[in-house]
């Protein structure tokens, strides 16, 4: 799906880029600058859609992070929105877009005005994992944000085999086939696994009545992060929420504590359930 607006509609000043990514591909962006009355340099945050997205969809973000003081690169991943297509797409590949955006967001730094030290990953559903997953790899974001992501993909994958009445047995070697083709074991790339290994602070975000993805896998991935988290389960189903201002202001919160040097921090562990 492409793009049919951009932030001007939110009344943002915003710029087009293109970000190399792997298999020699380009990824389409709108980098937002902060608010010309933030402390320069601003921190910034990268954001990313989930499976079948793109960056439009992660627009109602975009006014809650300027007002908060970021600059934001909303991207699409490959093969959507208008990004370049490629063989296929993936968590993993998910993973490679955002990690290769903020690469891009630090080389471009002083041109924005933006501390490259205080970026921060925020992805929604599939995206959710992958920037835990890209988090994990690189171990230098300032902070991460995952929404509505799944707990193990191999879970995702056999809740969704089940509801489409495919024999255990066709399931397991349909997994398999998955994981030749991606070129990872699920056990790997799993949300659960990325989260345990990241040293920043990450929020878990999810809502109550999500039909896709069980509300108790985010229990798991904020148990998972052993004290570095925080957990909102809020009322909403996977796409959105009942109170978005609410959330909205609950995660430019997390941001600022996590990125803005004298923003008073809770305790550790916590969770609003």
């Amino acid at each position: 799906m492409r793009e049919t607006a951009d932030p001007a509609g939110c009344g943002l000043d915003f710029h087009t880029v293109r970000i190399p990514t792997a298999n020699a591909r380009t990824l389409h962006g709108w980098l937002i600058p902060a608010p010309s009355a933030a402390v320069r340099p601003t921190p910034a945050v990268v954001v990313l859609h989930g499976w079948g997205g793109n960056a439009q969809m992660m627009l109602p973000l975009a006014a809650a992070l300027h007002r908060a003081g970021f600059a934001a690169l909303f991207i699409d991943a490959r093969c959507h929105g208008l990004s370049d297509d490629d063989d296929f797409a993936s968590l993993p590949r998910f993973a490679e877009d955002v990690s290769q955006a903020c690469d891009w967001l630090r080389a471009h730094a002083s041109d924005a005005a933006i501390d490259p030290t205080r970026i921060a990953l925020l992805g929604h559903s599939v995206g959710g994992g992958a920037v835990l997953l890209a988090a994990a790899w690189r171990g230098d974001p300032a902070a991460v944000v995952s929404v509505s992501a799944f707990a193990h993909p191999a879970e995702m994958m056999r809740r969704w085999l089940a509801g489409k009445r495919i024999p255990p047995l066709l399931g397991r070697y349909v997994l398999r086939h998955v994981e030749a083709t991606i070129g990872h074991r699920f056990d790997d790339i799993a949300p659960l696994r990325s989260i345990a290994a990241l040293s920043c602070p990450v929020l878990v975000v999810h809502g109550a009545q999500d039909p896709v993805v069980p509300p108790d896998d985010a229990r798991r991935l904020y148990a998972a992060a052993a004290g570095r988290g925080e957990l909102l389960i809020l009322p909403g189903d996977h796409e959105s929420f009942a109170d978005l201002p609410g959330e909205l202001h609950a995660v430019t919160a997390f941001l600022r504590r996590a990125c803005v040097p004298g923003v008073a921090r809770p305790p550790p562990d916590r969770a609003q359930i």
